[in-house]
């Protein structure tokens, strides 16, 4: 009887091992999964970013007069290269988007431009892009929701406490991205 006893106790523990062992692995995992979408967002971040200096110049000549919006999509470009985190990378990238709405929407408003070939390759590369960057947003928001829903279900949030995980937070979308920027085209005279 008392070595059953001891058997089933070392059962206990070996099962009680291997949950564990299997808990924290799959928290390691989900956590690299939610590293690894950002990685996929910030890569078609980087894909925008290098073509809008290409379509900034190439609008340069044609709009002089709207230095303001060539200024911000600069300053909104720096923000997010020297942003150390995944918020404020996300903030940044949400002033670079409400800078590039102003420039298409002023580019809108000259017809010579959308008929320059560079110009219309230049754009539809950029909307390919912009479709993959809410591809990769929506999975990265997927990844954050699987993992912080795994840390927070009981038992396996004792563990997720244990080794120090914590919930992830989701990208969303600055309030300001829903309002339609404000262009005026008027010339000072």
């Amino acid at each position: 009887m008392k070595k059953t006893v001891w058997i089933i106790i070392i059962a206990a523990i070996v099962l009680i091992g291997a949950w564990f062992w299997s808990s924290y692995n799959k928290l390691v995992t989900a956590n690299e999964g939610v590293d690894n979408q950002w990685a996929q967002v910030e890569a078609q971040y980087q894909r925008r970013f290098d073509l809008i200096p290409n379509l900034v110049n190439t609008v340069k000549g044609a709009m002089a007069q709207e230095q303001s919006v060539f200024g911000a999509l600069a300053e909104a470009r720096t923000k997010y290269s020297g942003a150390s985190s995944i918020n404020d990378k996300a903030a940044a990238a949400t002033e670079v988007e409400s800078a590039l709405s102003r420039l298409l929407v002023i580019m809108e408003n000259y017809p010579e431009l959308k008929s320059m070939e560079t110009v219309q390759t230049l754009m539809a590369q950029l909307e390919g892009t912009e479709n993959r960057i809410s591809v990769e947003r929506s999975r990265f928001n997927d990844a954050v929701k699987s993992f912080n829903v795994m840390i927070k279900r009981f038992p396996t949030n004792t563990i997720a406490g244990l080794f120090g995980f914590s919930t992830k937070t989701y990208f969303d979308v600055a309030e300001t991205a829903a309002v339609a920027p404000t262009v005026n085209l008027e010339l000072n005279k």
